[in-house]
């Protein structure tokens, strides 16, 4: 059906451009710290995520995950990992280091193909190989030359690569998954939104009407781009899909740059350019892949492709 590649464009699109506009939202939310911003999108998020459930009928796959103790093992460790990539994502661009949080997005697909090389076993290809090592110049160069190491970059490629990892092995789809996660967080961030409430330091009911409307909103920010990415990757190539992931930290990019006026110096002009190099190399690789297997089963496959 030719509309169905052209609506997997708009969602995966749309899912990536409110990923990469995100640091506009949390610029608003500054006054806050950004612990207490991750336990109301904890909690905002899951009283949001049981409504999605229900609307799409995805409470059967929600309960059964929650009575699995393996599942909610797994869940528990998920948890964590996104717990820190939000926080330290929230608080880099608050304190402004947005320019770090969008390599740290640029990176995060070579740092997937390498924990696939260690815990997976999958084989690197020659430009796979490359890129990665490409990429881990761009790092040291950075940490040598800039005398900074890239912590927070790496923090949140490390941590959004591993949550990945335990997410593909996990039979849980992305929307019950992220429900129970959150539900599990849930439990500790009410005890201390509760606290924070009683004793006046909590910003929430203390400040304004927006701040308090942009907290609750946290929800929306958080389920609704992962909402549009499944139904987009649904519908595209995988390839397609690789591609359009650099959306997200290339808005970050240009508006750490443009928008925010962080500091952008010498050495890491000539980092971002080795790594982008790198994804070049990697996106071009994947590309090829694909298209080759694709090539290979629609010959060993004549009959299927109409």
């Amino acid at each position: 059906m030719p509309s169905q590649p052209l609506s997997g464009l708009f969602y995966s699109a749309s899912a990536f451009l409110i990923w990469g506009v995100s640091p506009l939202y949390w610029k608003a939310l500054k006054v806050v710290p950004a612990f207490e911003i991750i336990l109301h999108r904890v909690v905002w998020s899951f009283l949001f995520l049981l409504l999605l459930l229900a609307f799409r009928h995805r409470w059967p796959e929600f309960l059964q995950g929650i009575r699995s103790k393996k599942t909610m093992t797994t869940m528990s460790v998920t948890a964590l990992l996104v717990s820190c990539n939000w926080l330290v994502y929230i608080w880099a661009v608050n304190q402004g280091h947005l320019l770090q949080a969008s390599l740290g997005y640029y990176i995060n697909p070579l740092v997937n193909v390498m924990l696939g090389y260690i815990f997976l076993k999958e084989r690197l290809r020659c430009f796979q190989s490359i890129a990665v090592l490409l990429a881990v110049v761009g790092v040291l160069y950075l940490t040598i030359v800039y005398g900074q190491f890239p912590w927070i970059a790496l923090t949140l490629a490390g941590s959004f690569g591993s949550y990945g990892l335990i997410r593909k092995m996990s039979p849980v789809g992305s929307m019950a998954g992220l429900a129970i996660e959150t539900m599990l967080l849930s439990i500790p961030s009410v005890f201390l939104l509760g606290y924070l409430g009683v004793n006046g330091s909590g910003f929430f009911l203390n400040s304004s009407a927006v701040i308090d409307l942009l907290l609750v909103g946290t929800a929306v920010l958080t389920a609704t781009p992962l909402l549009l990415f499944n139904l987009g990757a649904k519908r595209i190539k995988l390839a397609t899909l690789g591609f359009m992931q650099y959306i997200a930290p290339s808005c970050m990019f240009i508006m750490a740059v443009f928008i925010f006026h962080e500091p952008f110096m010498k050495a890491q002009l000539v980092s971002f350019v080795v790594i982008w190099t790198a994804l070049a190399l990697y996106s071009t690789d994947s590309v090829l892949f694909y298209r080759k297997h694709a090539k290979e089963w629609h010959t060993s496959h004549p009959t299927d492709s109409s």
